[in-house]
């Protein structure tokens, strides 16, 4: 998958993520990308556990309700680690 795709999925994954699971985060446009590409990365791997074929590749809906599942775990790892 070209990176642009990868940036491109990270930042909508990580925008879903954050709109779905809202409160006070300080993270920047960056931090944001990062989280939906940890996410789709994240989110690949625990479908892959689960049994799921959950591939991420492409801009997909698939890809992107993956990515987003991701992100709001690694949102949710972050906010609990944070405390």
């Amino acid at each position: 998958m070209d990176i642009l795709t990868w940036i491109v999925l990270g930042l909508v994954a990580g925008i879903l993520g954050k709109f779905l699971l809202p409160g006070k985060d300080p993270f920047g446009w960056i931090m944001t990308i990062l989280l939906g590409i940890g996410g789709a990365f994240f989110g690949g791997w625990v479908g892959g556990l689960l049994g799921m074929d959950t591939a991420v590749g492409g801009l997909n809906l698939a890809s992107i309700v993956t990515a987003t599942a991701g992100a709001i775990l690694l949102l949710i790892i972050f906010r609990i680690i944070k405390r």
